[in-house]
């Protein structure tokens, strides 16, 4: 019995009969169809390697995943959580069609799969493996040492790897990096002497333009050897060595008092089980009077991320909701002032990062190779899908010591000109 053609000519499925090869190719339609199963039925054909072409769903596809033989398929089905990934980045997987419409679909689909206490669960599990000061300086290493030279190639100039800032369409990836940085400073409200202490400060762009524009004296924490040297070379070619001190070392050895604690981009590589002690070195290190603000990829409810990036990509990450990120903030009764969520933004950061990457992967791949050039692409790809689709979120969230009534009555002061 055959399944009704596909109004693009792509075919369905023909029933086994006694031919050995009719059988195959029924076994091999029956893997495709599994696979898309697993997938949440997404708007994706198969081309399999012998030219056929498979289609399960309704609806025009969002692009065509060829398959490069029957191993590539099964490791699909065997390894649902890898196999993907792992076809793709050594280009046993190739996509025909725009790789991050292909993408946004398979996010789409996957997104709806799973009970919410499912997910939940398996989130919180994800999170009980907290990474030591040992483990944490491994996994920062493996992504974020890949050299200065790899990132300066497709960021902004200030080498600034968070979200960005979009105040208006016409902005560039530059502009709208300066205003993240400034939007971060104005909720902090930072005054000309204040003390700030940064926990993961990335190469540096935050702790020195909070220096220079604001009068403030940093020091900023960071285990990634790369960025540091960079942040360190910035200061001293900008002249604010002496406002701003980088230390190359954990987060969790933070001692002294000070006005402000910030951290951006720095809470996805905590672990869920270090939430608590990070809202109580922020307890202690924090002035009575003092401002806090930590801005973090996040989820709008628990799930796991997806294992290829865990695994490939961010070792040892994992995105809180904010019903997580309470575990910061509620044992010591911090007051929570401003929760604001810049999804949309990261979007954008991601599609022009995108932009920026794939423009520059022949120097990529000479710096690395095919595989890791694919990989990094279908990683910004995902990216970018994930917060387009909402499966992926962006919290910055304000807050203070419990008492504290220097604090904004109004969010005014932070939509005025510096």
């Amino acid at each position: 019995m055959r399944k009704r053609a596909h109004p693009l000519g792509l075919s369905g499925v023909s029933a086994a009969t006694g031919d050995p090869t009719t059988s195959a190719s029924s076994f091999d339609a029956w893997l495709v169809k599994r696979v898309m199963q697993f997938a949440g039925n997404p708007r994706v054909a198969t081309r399999l390697w012998d030219g056929r072409e498979l289609y399960f769903a309704d609806g025009t596809p969002a692009g065509v995943m060829e398959i490069a033989d029957r191993r590539t398929l099964v490791d699909l089905l065997r390894n649902k959580q890898l196999g993907f990934g792992d076809g793709y980045s050594t280009g046993r997987i190739r996509i025909h069609g725009d790789l991050l419409e292909f993408v946004a679909e398979l996010t789409r689909t996957a997104s709806d799969l799973g009970s919410y206490r499912m997910n939940k669960l398996r989130s919180r599990l994800a999170g009980l493996f907290g990474a030591s000061m040992h483990a944490a300086r491994q996994n920062i290493h493996h992504h974020y040492d890949l050299g200065n030279d790899f990132y300066r190639l497709w960021l902004d100039e200030r080498m600034v790897y968070t979200c960005a800032y979009y105040e208006s369409d016409g902005m560039t990836l530059d502009q709208a990096q300066l205003a993240k940085l400034d939007h971060v400073c104005r909720k902090l409200q930072l005054e000309p002497g204040q003390t700030v202490v940064e926990a993961g400060c990335g190469w540096g762009a935050l702790s020195l333009h909070m220096a220079q524009h604001y009068g403030v004296t940093v020091k900023a924490y960071n285990i990634s050897r790369e960025q540091i040297a960079f942040a360190r070379e910035q200061a001293e070619a900008q002249g604010l060595a002496a406002q701003v001190e980088f230390i190359e070392d954990d987060y969790r050895t933070i001692d002294g008092r000070y006005d402000v604690f910030v951290s951006v981009g720095m809470l996805e590589h905590v672990g869920l089980r270090n939430y608590r002690s990070l809202g109580d070195l922020v307890h202690r290190c924090l002035k009575p009077n003092g401002r806090a603000l930590i801005h973090s990829i996040g989820r709008s409810h628990p799930s796991p991320i997806d294992p290829w990036i865990t695994t490939r990509i961010f070792p040892g990450s994992y995105v809180p909701s904010l019903g997580d990120m309470a575990l910061v903030f509620e044992p010591n009764k911090f007051s929570v002032l401003d929760v604001e969520n810049l999804r949309l933004h990261y979007a954008r950061t991601c599609f022009e990062w995108l932009r920026n990457y794939c423009e520059a992967e022949d120097r990529v791949r000479e710096m690395y190779d095919d595989h890791f050039v694919r990989a990094w692409r279908l990683y910004l790809a995902g990216a970018s899908a994930g917060f387009s689709h909402g499966t992926m979120q962006l919290f910055q969230v304000l807050f203070a010591p419990r008492g504290n009534n220097a604090v904004p009555w109004t969010r005014r002061h932070q939509y005025s000109s510096h």
